[in-house]
């Protein structure tokens, strides 16, 4: 009965995480030194099984591709490692010579952690290794289409970290795919946050939980080619990047932006690389696969090649096309190519003047995506200046690959598979997450020894305030 599996889901939370709690008692007793060998552990481990954990991703939510998602799992272990091996997150983080005031790292706790079905591996190895270099425990809630491969992801880190010294329980994973599992493990006693990486829905039943959160918002970066760009260059990036793993990264560009004089060549280079420009009647045909009814994403086109999304919509394309783009010049709910769309789809603005590509950028975020990311391939360095002072995110990306440089893979961003999107986006952070955004700060103040003498004329006046206030 669902009755009685909801009711064992809501169990399994509350055992795991009394275990999390458990486990964070003594992780939060280590050293840094030992708490970096558990974590190595785990990069090694999942490094290990990259191309296991890839196949089994792929061939239980049909989303993206083998090769792409073996990549993914290797930067979310072997890259984020590097990254993370000399920080400092525990114990005395700052004791500056002469001031009196020192900085300690605390752990926040038991961290309850929502796993996406794009991302369902590589996110478990990444969460897992932050949350653990920081002293704390980490109880992941699957996303019911990829319940066994992140499942198996957990255990094989779990595992790991356990040989390495770390205490059972210090990563779980629920195995019942149920709301009600997952609104416990977020709303429990032990649980002191929340990383949420998901859908909308997710990301706000996070935030009313009730519980601190660090949720992400929607990426539907725009991608502008200025008329200052090597144009070879850029729209290889962007084929790369909306290819990968068949598009199913947030960061990766969801529109191009150019002014009309760069129309032509853009059509024609794109073309050359691997673009197909719809015509209206094959752009309307996919335009009613893209999303459902209630404007939800249909899960049907995700992580699906540029190919199979054209047959689904019942048109034909060369077999050397790899991303399908689609003439657009307006933002909206009613305009399925202005919105987030993971699968290798483009929308193509043509603006009048470089001002109209600004505004055209900034409606589009507005509409969805704020906070997120941004892509400009220039080379004129005063456009870049002007466009990052005023484009509303948080990444703000040039000439790189958007989905390589959004989550640190191609630029010197911290590399991260949740990227924070700021109070614009509805976020709490703006930083792509890392282990210091998992941790309290204990600040440790002496006395200067420089007591200031009271200004005479506001003490006199904050007493007649008072006085006021007791007549």
């Amino acid at each position: 009965m669902e009755f009685d599996k909801d009711l064992q889901a809501r169990q399994e939370a509350r055992l795991l995480l009394r275990r999390a709690e458990e486990a964070q008692k003594q992780l939060a007793q280590f050293p840094q030194e030992k708490l970096d060998a558990i974590v190595k552990a785990v990069a090694d481990a999942i490094y290990g099984a990259a191309a296991e954990l890839a196949d089994m991703a792929v061939r239980e939510t049909g989303f993206g591709n083998v090769e792409d998602k073996v990549t993914k799992n290797r930067f979310a272990s072997r890259t984020v490692w590097e990254s993370i091996k000399d920080m400092k997150t525990v114990g005395v983080l700052k004791a500056p010579p002469g001031e009196k005031l020192w900085e300690i790292g605390v752990p926040v706790g038991v961290i309850a952690a929502i796993v996406p079905s794009t991302n369902p591996t590589s996110t478990v190895c990444y969460k897992a290794m932050i949350a653990l270099k920081a002293g704390n425990a980490i109880v992941f809630s699957p996303h019911p289409k990829a319940i066994a491969c992140t499942l198996r992801a957990a255990k094989i880190a779990a595992a790991a970290a356990e040989q390495a010294g770390a205490p059972i329980g210090s990563i779980g994973c629920l195995s019942i795919p149920s709301m009600d599992g997952c609104r416990e493990l977020m709303q429990g006693q032990q649980t002191r946050l929340i990383l949420a990486t998901g859908g909308p829905a997710m990301v706000r039943a996070a935030y009313s939980s009730g519980k601190p959160a660090i949720g992400v918002g929607a990426g539907n970066g725009p991608a502008y080619i200025h008329h200052s760009a090597d144009l070879g260059h850029a729209l290889d990036c962007i084929v790369r990047s909306k290819t990968f793993d068949y598009g199913t990264v947030c960061a990766s560009e969801q529109s191009i932006i150019v002014e009309k004089s760069m129309e032509e060549a853009v059509r024609r280079e794109g073309a050359a690389k691997g673009l197909y420009f719809m015509n209206t009647q094959e752009a309307g045909a996919l335009a009613k696969l893209l999303f459902k009814p209630n404007g939800t994403l249909n899960p049907q086109i995700v992580g699906k090649s540029a190919l199979t999304l054209a047959q689904m919509a019942g048109f034909s394309v060369p077999g050397t096309t790899k991303v399908l783009v689609a003439r657009e010049q307006e933002a909206g709910p009613t305009r399925p190519y202005s919105m987030e769309k993971l699968c290798p789809v483009l929308a193509f603005f043509v603006m009048d003047s470089e001002d109209a590509v600004l505004h055209k950028a900034v409606e589009v975020l507005t509409h969805e995506g704020s906070g997120h990311t941004f892509a400009i391939h220039a080379a004129d360095e005063a456009v870049v200046r002007k466009f990052a002072l005023q484009i509303p995110v948080s990444r703000f990306l040039v000439n790189t690959p958007a989905a390589l440089g959004g989550i640190g893979a191609t630029t010197g961003l911290f590399p991260a598979l949740t990227l924070g999107c700021g109070a614009v986006g509805g976020s709490s952070s703006s930083n792509n997450i890392s282990p210091l955004d998992l941790i309290n700060i204990r600040r440790v103040a002496w006395d200067k020894g420089e007591t200031p003498a009271p200004d005479a004329d506001l003490v006199e006046l904050l007493t007649q305030k008072i006085l006021q206030r007791l007549r």
